[in-house]
């Protein structure tokens, strides 16, 4: 659920906070009062399109902010996916600020990128405007819709053909490349024996470059670390006897007083630690210094060793483990190539198999669909009756293609309706208008609105091309949808508007040569007199006011006979 928008310089709008409620939220205000700018800063701040002209001029940044309340255990499963955060009562807070060139995104506090953020938003809530409509219109949203409102069975079966047909896909990919004649094997053939040939010669150890790189480096620098040693056991020894000589001298004398003092022996006993460690020290470098041997041809063996392995790390991959894996798969492609005709007999054989798999598969997704499909357009019927459409007629053509099996399966979807007596059902994209495909979309909505476990839902431009008796049903559709949602809904009718739970006025207003777009939530007597506005007139008349209570009325006794049915 949308609990509240804040805004700050965006457009128009300066800085403006509003909380919404449960049920219908109607949005209503003169024409260019800035409606649109609104439903925008919505869109924005769930990762739409964006760029420094919609910063309000003079400003710095422009920032959107959403909070929502987590309707379900699938939105809370999506953040804790992505590590994000959420407050202990579910409430989601969503922040994006604009600057000139960049964006910052926040989700519950943490930063994420824009695609992150888009990824969230379709699980808290569905925004259907004019661009949404034109979307049924395809027809592979057309196929898309079918299949989620048939669920789990059809998806269950869409998962099953898309596995199979990536493995079919797969081995058709593999025929097709190795389709080659005798000349173009013989040459390939020849390339991968040589290369088998190169690595096998190598005899490569794992981790054999590593333990080479340390050898190289240290005999690299063996006259630095000669002198380095040779002058450090020099200064030792120069230093040697004499600190060795006044250090035992020192231990004599500590331990002629030993057991009397406590802090005094621990003294003594590091001193003697002391000379240990120098004795030790000097044994431990003479040592080294002894074992330091250079072999110039044994350097050169090393070196030209490494440059073996890097070269054939260059060429076959990153990591001894990866070349000698390159030399597997090159023995396998060569073993193929050498029984070639057997080779594309088994391929043909597999290929065919998955094949008659993946139609089989096609064919029961295709019946499953077929099953929903006619409750699918029963449903959607009855919706458009509720909608005015008289006397509709609404069928999905389902048409399988074996020929065009794919990932979703090999149907051909279109929606075809008939919305007078008498017509002939035709293509959706070919016979409706704006304003019917609002309506559509609508029914579509209510048909979905069991199934969908989306909560809020924003509706923009419903009311386009309709009025009257239209106009009541689609509040009354809308009316009903808002039992068990969230809509926010912008409309210009008061058919429509009288079926409010949660009124709001967006206005525009110019002060010191600014102009600047509020948003405000009405009381019930405001509510009247914009619906009174509404309804027209230069003036709000006392018959204007009367008539937009009682069209209230009628609203509210309409939801009552929804809530009982």
């Amino acid at each position: 659920m949308l609990l509240s928008l804040h805004v700050r310089n965006l457009a128009l709008i300066e800085e403006e906070e509003v909380t919404f409620t449960d049920g219908l939220n109607i949005l209503t205000g003169e024409t260019g009062a800035g409606k649109s700018i609104i439903l925008g800063s919505v869109n924005l701040a769930l990762g739409g399109k964006a760029d420094k002209s919609i910063i309000r001029t003079g400003k710095d940044f422009a920032l959107i902010e959403l909070a929502f309340k987590a309707d379900n255990d699938r939105q809370l499963a999506m953040l804790e996916e992505m590590d994000l955060p959420v407050d202990e009562d579910g409430t989601i807070l969503i922040k994006r600020k604009i600057l000139p060139g960049r964006n910052i995104c926040t989700i519950c506090g943490e930063s994420v990128p824009l695609r992150q953020l888009r990824e969230i938003a379709g699980s808290l809530i569905d925004i259907y405007g004019q661009r949404e409509n034109q979307k049924l219109l395809r027809k592979e949203a057309q196929l898309q819709t079918l299949d989620e409102y048939a669920g789990a069975p059809v998806q269950e079966l869409k998962e099953k053909v898309s596995g199979i047909y990536h493995t079919w896909k797969k081995l058709r990919d593999e025929w097709e490349k190795d389709d080659m004649d005798v000349s173009a094997r013989k040459r390939e053939m020849d390339l991968i024996s040589y290369e088998i040939r190169e690595i096998e010669e190598a005899g490569l150890k794992e981790g054999e470059d590593e333990a080479l790189e340390r050898q190289y480096r240290l005999m690299g620098s063996f006259r630095k670390i000669s002198e380095a040693a040779g002058a450090a056991s020099f200064l030792i020894s120069e230093a040697d006897a004499n600190a060795q000589s006044l250090i035992g001298r020192a231990c004599r004398e500590l331990s002629s007083v030993s057991g009397i003092d406590e802090e005094l022996d621990q003294a003594a006993s590091q001193l003697s630690e002391i000379d240990s460690l120098l004795s030790d020290f000097s044994r431990t470098l003479s040592d080294y210094i002894s074992g330091l041997t250079f072999d110039p041809r044994e350097f050169e063996e090393i070196q030209d060793r490494l440059n073996l392995i890097n070269h054939l790390k260059d060429k076959y991959g990153p990591s001894i483990e990866a070349v000698l894996k390159a030399g597997e798969t090159r023995q396998a492609r060569l073993d193929f190539l050498s029984d070639y005709e057997a080779g594309r007999d088994r391929l043909k054989k597999e290929l065919a198999l998955q094949e008659r798999r993946l139609l089989e598969a096609c064919a029961l997704l295709s019946e499953k669909r077929r099953e929903a499909a006619a409750s699918f357009a029963a449903a959607m019927k009855e919706a458009l009756l509720d909608l005015n459409f008289n006397q509709v007629e609404f069928q999905v053509d389902l048409t399988p293609d074996p020929g065009h099996a794919g990932a979703d399966g090999f149907d051909q979807v279109r929606y075809n309706i008939s919305m007078n007596p008498g017509e002939a059902l035709r293509p959706l994209d070919q016979i409706a208008s704006g304003g019917e495909l609002s309506r559509i979309m609508l029914a579509l909505k209510t048909v979905f609105a069991g199934k969908d476990e989306l909560y809020s839902f924003i509706f923009d431009e419903i009311d386009t091309g309709i009025s009257g008796h239209t106009a009541w049903k689609v509040s009354e559709k809308l009316g009903r949808l808002a039992k068990n949602h969230q809509i926010l809904c912008i409309t210009h009718l008061p058919q429509i508007a009288a079926m409010e739970n949660s009124h709001y006025l967006i206005a525009k207003e110019s002060t010191l040569g600014r102009t600047m777009t509020h948003i405000t939530r009405l009381s019930e007597e405001e509510s009247d007199r914009e619906l009174a506005r509404l309804l027209g007139g230069a003036s709000i008349s006392g018959a204007a006011l009367d008539n937009a209570r009682e069209m209230k009325k009628q609203a509210r006794a309409a939801r009552q006979a929804g809530a009982g049915a």
